[in-house]
């Protein structure tokens, strides 16, 4: 961010340029970084002394609780922070002056260069020591009633004018209203992706939301769940189950992601997952992704047994199927109550496959169309008869 030029005296048209900017070309903007740049720098040449600019959003994530824009103006780009959950229970967080604009939804003003002025925020004097001569804090209030918080610091002599602070609470005004909308695109995305996956929030989002709306692909389709759940309901705590869920999936599920795999969805004690086989992937690869993630989500479980064995906790045991073939990937359901997944005989196949598995007492089987595809060898288990299927079936597990 360039140094402010000398401003001339036209009133709050600087101000006014700025906002401008936002309700034409800078709403348009969708990555904050690149748009708190160029906001910044339009602020800068509207005459406004900025030093430091902060703007703290909270958001809906289930690892993040708070994202935060911080720009110095001789840093080169703006710095993205995020907030754990559990960071508005610090004092770090409680003793901060945004945190006070955001309880209080009021401005708040310390004119740092006053030697009277109170420094009633630890940040303060570290600003003040830095050369900081005024600052300010202005509630980025939503129209949901959310309040967030934008503050500015200059180390301008005498600080900020009367005629700056009213720019400032133009500006921040008018940026609610774009910020409050990019907040909530953010949060569609990361909630879809949270509770149905990347690739079919993607789709979501795209407009695919009718029922019967999807596609036929191929792809691996990933089935398991867990060995003596039924028992383990009966017998441990509620705090206990949930424990030993939240172990079993995470691992499972944080193999197939890091894998290229989509989990698409938990139901009681299983997991559903595809690796979608498209132009980028093809089904030798998509099934070598399959068994890389089969072999991590192994090693994982070895690791989290180890530890629960320690605690005197049941371990984690399951049962997975690896089965390649065409599904319907979409939307299903009632009118107003619609899920979006894979269905078919494919589907089918996978789940008689991960029954077998589960009868065999094999940690891991493959059907015949996913041996073939893979190569890397594998093993005949034998055939089986599979319900509702005429012929029998050949299962595989991976060699050696």
């Amino acid at each position: 961010m360039a140094e402010p030029q000398p401003r001339a005296a036209s009133g709050d048209g600087g101000a006014e340029a700025v906002v401008d900017w936002l309700l034409t070309e800078g709403r348009r903007q969708t990555r904050m970084r690149d748009f708190g740049d160029e906001l910044c720098q339009r602020m800068v040449d509207a005459g406004i002394p900025l030093w430091r600019i902060f703007c703290g959003i909270r958001t809906l994530h289930p690892l993040v609780a708070a994202t935060a824009y911080v720009l110095y103006r001789d840093e080169p780009a703006t710095e993205r922070l995020v907030a754990a959950h559990g960071v508005d229970r610090t004092p770090v967080f409680l003793e901060s002056a945004p945190y006070h604009v955001m309880k209080t939804d009021q401005v708040l003003r310390r004119r740092l260069e006053d030697p009277d002025c109170p420094l009633d925020f630890p940040m303060l004097d570290e600003f003040r020591d830095k050369g900081g001569t005024d600052y300010i804090g202005l509630p980025l209030r939503f129209a949901s009633g959310e309040v967030n918080v934008m503050t500015f610091a200059t180390d301008r002599p005498g600080g900020f004018t009367d005629e700056d602070v009213a720019g400032l609470a133009r500006i921040t005004e008018v940026l609610a209203m774009i910020v409050e909308l990019q907040a909530s695109r953010r949060i569609a995305k990361a909630l879809l992706s949270t509770y149905v996956g990347p690739r079919t929030g993607h789709h979501v989002l795209a407009g695919e939301i009718t029922r019967g709306s999807g596609e036929e692909i191929r792809a691996v389709i990933w089935l398991c769940d867990l060995r003596g759940f039924t028992a383990f309901a009966d017998e441990l705590s509620r705090e206990a189950l949930l424990a030993l869920l939240n172990d079993y999936f995470e691992t499972i599920a944080g193999a197939i992601t890091a894998a290229g795999g989509e989990v698409l969805k938990f139901v009681g004690d299983a997991v559903l997952a595809i690796f979608p086989i498209d132009d980028e992937r093809d089904a030798a690869a998509a099934a070598q992704a399959a068994l890389e993630a089969a072999g991590a989500a192994e090693a994982a479980v070895t690791e989290v047994n180890a530890r629960r064995h320690a605690d005197g906790a049941p371990e984690v045991r399951y049962a997975l199927a690896l089965h390649l073939g065409d599904v319907m990937y979409g939307n299903i359901g009632a009118p107003d109550r619609l899920d979006f997944t894979v269905i078919g005989p494919a589907v089918n196949h996978a789940a008689r496959l991960e029954a077998l598995a589960a009868e065999q007492d094999r940690g891991l089987v493959l059907s015949e169309s996913f041996a073939a595809a893979l190569k890397a060898p594998s093993a005949k288990l034998g055939d089986f008869e599979f319900k509702g299927v005429a012929a029998k079936q050949a299962v595989y597990v991976p060699a050696g």
